[in-house]
This record gives C-alpha cells, structure tokens and sequence, in this order.
C-alpha cells in the first residue's frame, strides 16, 4: 500500500483499531506515524520496544495497604489519562515478554487494570525480511491489528520532500529523473549501504550543516566533501551518480524553470541540447498532467517552443492531449497557444507527401 492509501485509511479507522505497519528499513514508517498524529492533533508517545524490558512496560512492584501491585510507569499512565498516539516501534526485535505485554495493550487496551483512554490510538511498526534480526510475531498477536504491508512510492517521497520545503533542490530533481536511486531493490549484501527515504534526508540535512547544499554549488568546482559524505548514507553506486548530476547541473532545466522562469533564464536554455530540451517538454507534459498550469505558465512555455522546430512544438501538444479528460482545463489553455502549430505541422506534413 503506498502511503497515501495508508494515511487515508488509518486516520478513519475507530480509536480502538490498533494499526501495524510493515515494511524494510529506511521507508519512513515512524515519520509517517507521527505525522498521522499532528495532523489529528494528538502527541505521540515513542516506545521502542527493542530497548525495553517487562518492568519498562508493567511497572515495578509496590506495597499498597499490605498488599502488592504494580505501579505503571508514567507514559502508560498519560496514555490512560488523556488521548494520546501510542507508538510501539521495532515490535518484533523485542523479547517474546516485551511482546506480551504489548499484547495484552493491543487486545484489552489496558495493563493490570489501568485502561487507556477511549480516543488513544496505538500504533506499531516492524521491520521484516531476511535481511533483519528479528522475532517471528504471535499470529494472536498479529491478528488484533489491522496490518498493512507499506510499499512508498516515488511520487509519495516527491510529495512529502517539497511538502516539507527544506529537502534541497538538486535531490528532488535528481530523484525525480532517476527514481531507481531514492530506494534499493533487491538483495542486501551485509555491511554495504544502501540508499533510501530516510538516508536522503539524512543527507541533505549533513550537507546543509557542512554548507555544501548542492543547489548553491553545482555551477562552481564542486566541493571535495561531497561524495564521501554521500558515499556514507546513500553508498558509492548513487553518490557517484548523484555528485555527476550536480557537477553537470547548470546545463540542466526543470519544468518549473520553463513554466515559471522562461524569460529570465532564456539565454542559458536556448543553449542545450534538442534532446535536452525534449527532456523538459516530457517534463512540463508530466507537471501538467497533475498540477494546474496558469496562462502565464503555458505562455513561458509558448516562448519557449517557438525557439524549437515545429515538428518538436507539435509532438509536445499532442502529448498534451493524452493526459486526460481530468485535466481538461489545462488542455485547453495549451490549445489556445498550440492549435496553430499543431495545424501547421499538420500542413507540412501533408505537402511533402
């Protein structure tokens, strides 16, 4: 499930629904949690199990009145006081104790008589697979959570990353157009790194604190610190590609640069390659597939084809029209540009036959 469906599902699922997500390292399963409880407003308390004993969770014994029993410990008690997002990381790293005592909060919602609150939710998240120590879970367990296999997609990483508005340029781009670097397929080998969502973020935020962010440097020597600190987090395979990309940037234009910049950025533009520039018009083809585009927009864009030959300005419009009736508006805006060069090509076409 990617994460979209996810969010959409678990946030209308009832309180008393615990929720188990799945899925290999580094996809972002805990970031997701907690940004499932700030968007319902609700404070999360982190718990990784894997660290954690039986007196972690049930308390220690005390003598009450003559007569023993254990006092919870304190983030349980908030949890029964108020509500709260409960959430058990690393769920089957931890002792088949810990398990059980997650079990009983999971199936009763309450520990030794101490009941959580009708409106906590308790969230879980295991890692699993082959290439992870990990403890098979109790299929009882299992089976008291609405459980989901999570598989992100690259348009669900791209979403959260200029969402967040910090994650530097030149990665989006690089991820954008190379999508088979933010994520690893396949087999692991034991002690090799690897990339993924969590370690590009990692990344980018070592850069920024080494004031090396791509963006600021791709058009001078690029600074020496760069690929091995990639090298650390995403691996030697993608750093190489990734600081390649950089070194060559200036040579390179997004959509948003023709939707947005055309003007400004024109001179440099009309010096890359054909290719390069049908690269945008596929770009810009994709950006309008799923973005509205303003009149302004496809002007920058007009601009832009008329420094291209016919043929090229024709085959973007015709790709235009086969994004769907769903983005009908955009269509037509395009065509109010576009009509005359398609007619023409058309034209062209017929009298060299």
């Amino acid at each position: 499930m990617n994460i979209k469906t996810f969010v959409q599902v678990i946030s209308s699922l009832p309180p008393e629904i615990a929720v188990l997500a799945k899925g290999p390292t580094g996809i972002g399963k805990s970031h997701i949690v907690h940004q499932i409880a700030k968007n319902i407003d609700l404070e999360v308390i982190d718990r990784r199990l894997s660290q954690m004993t039986e007196g972690d969770i049930i308390g220690l014994p005390e003598l009450v009145d003559g007569v023993t029993r254990f006092a919870p410990v304190n983030w349980f008690v908030e949890a029964c006081n108020k509500p709260v997002v409960l959430f058990f990381d690393e769920l089957n790293r931890a002792t088949i104790e810990v398990q059980q005592c997650a079990f009983q909060i999971v199936l009763d919602r309450e520990l030794n008589g101490h009941k959580l609150h009708p409106e906590t939710r308790v969230y879980a998240a295991v890692n699993e697979g082959s290439d992870y120590q990990v403890t098979d879970m109790d299929p009882a367990l299992l089976r008291r959570f609405y459980a989901v296999e999570l598989e992100p997609t690259t348009e669900d990483w791209l979403n959260w990353a200029k969402s967040k508005g910090e994650i530097d340029k030149l990665i989006i781009d690089f991820i954008q157009k190379y999508p088979a670097h933010l994520r690893h397929a396949g087999e692991m080998v034991p002690g090799k790194v690897y990339p993924n969502p969590a370690s590009w973020d990692r990344l980018d935020r070592s850069l920024k604190y080494a004031n090396a962010q791509p963006s600021f440097n791709c058009s001078e020597d690029y600074k020496e610190i760069t690929f091995p600190m990639s090298i650390g987090f995403i691996g030697e395979t993608t750093a190489t590609a990734f600081v390649e990309y950089i070194r060559n940037y200036k040579y390179k234009f997004s959509a948003e640069d023709v939707l947005n910049d055309y003007e400004k950025l024109k001179l440099k533009i009309d010096l890359i390659t054909n290719d390069q520039k049908n690269d945008i018009l596929n770009q810009v083809v994709n950006y309008s597939a799923v973005n509205e585009v303003s009149i302004t927009q496809v002007e920058n864009v007009y601009n832009f084809c008329k420094t291209l030959s016919e043929e090229m300005s024709a085959n973007f419009m015709l790709s235009i029209l086969s994004i769907g009736l769903e983005n009908k508006d955009n269509i037509v805006k395009y065509n109010k540009y576009f009509s005359k060069v398609v007619l023409g090509a058309f034209n062209s076409h017929v009298d060299n036959k």
